[in-house]
């Protein structure tokens, strides 16, 4: 029902029948590109060529005055409407004023420009137009009262005098062009109007009016600029003596931090070797040099090593080229002066030109710049400065109380409480002794040792007094050493050790017992083998044996074993070379026998605990204890029994394993010895047992498997 209702106004016809059919979009059946293809440039092309002619004005052409009024009038009319409408735009002003002089009413023109005035007198352009107008048209007179009055209302413009001069000079108008530049000078110019000034003297041969412009101009603009052109005039002229003094005056006038010191200092060299007066170039580089920062020096630089090339001899240019470098460095420690790698290398520079007030200034700015954070790393190579900055003093200075005075100031510096340096302690202490001031370096390791303890400053310290012969100061110190760092096992052997070679042997194993009854220690394998290497050098042999069984009740490691045995089978030879004048032969052979035998039941005890041992890495150790058995039983000679070992040897076997991580397998080394070879043979002949035993008992059943096979 809802197809059939359509517009009422239309009665009993419905929306189908009423409603507008479209043509329905054709499809395309050739979609090949066509042979002339159409493009947006050919399609403007067309449309232009189309495109019909303009209509054009048709031009009016007047026969009388009367026309020529009509069209005057209708022409300004325009224009004051114009101007009227955009009184602030000038263009419409200045065609206007074209426009009256084009009609030759040059009155009226004037009208125009004064106009144009009242609204912006401030653009030079429109000056330079009516200027330009009234010079056309030949009004000399009006030119000059327009050239007058823009001067006048924009002295600071600089286009506006050069042209009025110009139109005077063109004139021939020498005085009235040279009163418009005083005119101009009253206003204290730019350099380009001075120049401008004395180029006009000199195309008229005016020297002296010329060199008084020049006097005006420095004392105006005292740059060195200025300066060196007035000095250049003078040279071109031929008057050394004048341009010298130029040089000279403002080398008195420019301070020594003026940006343009640089320039004049070279221009004033340059100057010198033009007058073959290498000398005084020499002086005033070097002068230069002194005076001017090093930021601002570089062209001086490069010129002072050329110009030393040239002039001097093998010391003038190696100065230049420290000065070169110096420059260098100068530049780097401006940019970073906590590199102090640029710094070592810029006092190794002074230190070789030898200039000792130089050297300190280098010296104090390096330590000056201290590493702003607390942190060791920053501070080594800080360091070193006050180091090479002591030694200097000492060593090439020989300031005693110089070098005393570096070395206080350093060490208050540092931070102690976070780091120290022990190097510094020790050198300061050792510059005390070389000043034959004990006391002073006691008193400098004693600060060290309660400030900021430290390996070396013990070590050093001890060592010095050990020299010295105070035996009970290096007692004293060696206890401080251990109460500072009971774990040392560096300072109980070497305690030991003093205690040794002073024959105090009670006292020397004293302290190993002390040392080995530390909860911790840092080399426990280190003090014991300087223990039992004690008890062996005293021939305390039971004590030995003694000291190996303690050391294998803590711990079971190879070296232990094969250390002892080694003990063992050595005893031999000492008490041999003890006893072999007293004992005959025979008791000296059954003593030696005795040691292998020692010696063998050593090595029987660690084959027993590394083979109950149920660790599988303990086999190469194992075999490795074999083969120092049989090394040994082999150095024996004839009281040696090579066999006893070498059946418990056991076989190489290479295997392989699955590697857990990556899909593969890897390739190593077991080892089987000879009981473990029985004890698998043993499981074969009990299974073929059980199997024949179980054959006897059923003989039926594994005869009908037999016939089923």
């Amino acid at each position: 029902m809802a197809d059939r209702e359509g517009d009422p106004s239309l009665g009993y016809l419905t929306r189908k029948e009423t409603e507008v059919r479209l043509p329905r979009p054709t499809r395309v059946k050739n979609k090949t590109p066509a042979p002339i293809q159409l493009t947006s440039e050919q399609i403007l092309r067309d449309a232009r060529e189309r495109q019909e002619a303009e209509i054009r004005p048709a031009k009016q052409k007047i026969t009388d005055s009367t026309e020529l009024e009509d069209y005057r009038l209708r022409k300004r009319k325009e224009f004051e409407d114009l101007v009227r409408r955009v009184r602030w735009n000038k263009s419409a002003w200045v065609k206007y004023a074209k426009w009256e002089e084009s009609q030759k009413d040059f009155k009226r023109a004037r009208s125009v420009w004064e106009r144009a005035f009242h609204v912006d007198c401030t653009d030079h352009t429109m000056w330079l137009k009516y200027a330009a107008a009234e010079m056309k048209n030949k009004s000399i007179n009006h030119a000059r009262n327009v050239w007058d009055r823009a001067v006048t209302f924009l002295p600071r413009v600089d286009q506006l005098w050069c042209k009025y001069i110009h139109m005077e000079e063109m004139l021939g108008n020498v005085a009235g062009a040279r009163q418009i530049f005083e005119r101009w000078m009253s206003w204290e110019p730019d350099q380009h109007a001075w120049l401008s000034y004395i180029k006009f003297e000199l195309r008229y041969n005016e020297t002296e009016r010329a060199r008084a412009i020049y006097e005006r101009f420095v004392r105006c603009t005292p740059k060195a600029g200025a300066w060196i052109r007035y000095a250049k005039f003078e040279m071109k002229n031929g008057e050394i003596s004048r341009a010298r003094n130029c040089y000279e005056r403002a080398a008195a006038k420019l301070e020594d931090y003026d940006e343009e010191a640089e320039t004049l200092f070279v221009a004033f060299a340059e100057f010198e070797e033009m007058c073959k007066e290498p000398e005084r170039a020499r002086c005033l580089y070097k002068f230069a040099l002194d005076h001017i920062p090093k930021g601002r020096a570089e062209v001086l630089y490069r010129k002072f090593v050329a110009f030393e090339k040239q002039y001097g001899d093998r010391e003038g240019i190696e100065d230049a080229i420290v000065g070169k470098r110096r420059f260098q460095y100068e530049e780097e420690v401006g940019k970073n002066p906590l590199n102090y790698d640029y710094w070592l290398e810029y006092i190794r520079l002074e230190e070789s030109v030898g200039n000792k007030p130089r050297i300190r200034e280098v010296y104090e700015r390096a330590i000056a710049n201290a590493p702003p954070a607390d942190e060791k790393r920053y501070w080594q190579r800080y360091i070193y400065l006050w180091i090479s900055y002591a030694l200097y003093e000492e060593l090439d200075a020989q300031d005693v109380s110089r070098t005393r005075g570096v070395y206080s100031q350093c060490l208050k510096l540092i931070p102690h409480k976070k780091f120290s340096f022990a190097k510094l302690w020790l050198l300061a202490a050792q510059f005390e002794i070389r000043q034959l001031n004990l006391s002073g370096a006691r008193s400098i390791l004693g600060n060290a040792i309660g400030i900021a303890p430290k390996d070396k400053i013990f070590k050093k310290y001890i060592e010095i007094e050990l020299q010295l012969g105070n035996i009970d100061r290096c007692r004293k110190l060696y206890e401080k050493y251990l109460e500072w760092s009971p774990e040392n096992c560096y300072a109980w052997s070497k305690y030991a050790e003093l205690e040794r070679s002073l024959s105090e042997t009670e006292r020397a194993r004293a302290i190993f017992e002390l040392a080995i009854a530390q909860p911790a220690l840092d080399m426990p394998e280190s003090l014991w083998k300087a223990y039992i290497d004690f008890e062996i050098a005293a021939g305390e042999f039971e004590r030995t044996r003694h000291l190996y069984e303690r050391l294998l009740d803590r711990t079971k490691h190879l070296k232990v074993w094969i250390s002892y045995a080694k003990f063992e089978a050595s005893a031999i030879e000492e008490e041999a070379e003890e006893q072999q004048e007293e004992l005959p032969e025979d008791v000296l052979l059954e003593q030696r026998k005795l040691c292998i035998q020692r010696a063998r039941g050593v090595f029987e005890n660690a084959i027993n605990y590394f083979r109950t041992s149920s660790a599988p890495e303990l086999k190469e150790e194992r075999a490795m204890l074999l083969e120092e058995w049989l090394n040994m039983e082999s150095s024996f000679g004839e009281l040696g029994d090579i066999e006893l070992v070498r059946v418990k040897l056991p076989k190489k076997l290479k295997k392989r394993r699955r590697i857990e991580i990556d899909d593969g397998y890897e390739e190593y080394i077991d080892y089987l010895f000879p009981e473990e070879a029985q004890a698998s043979n043993l499981k074969i002949l009990e299974q073929a047992y059980k199997w024949k035993k179980r054959k006897v008992a059923s003989p039926l059943l594994y005869d009908e498997e037999e016939m089923d096979d």
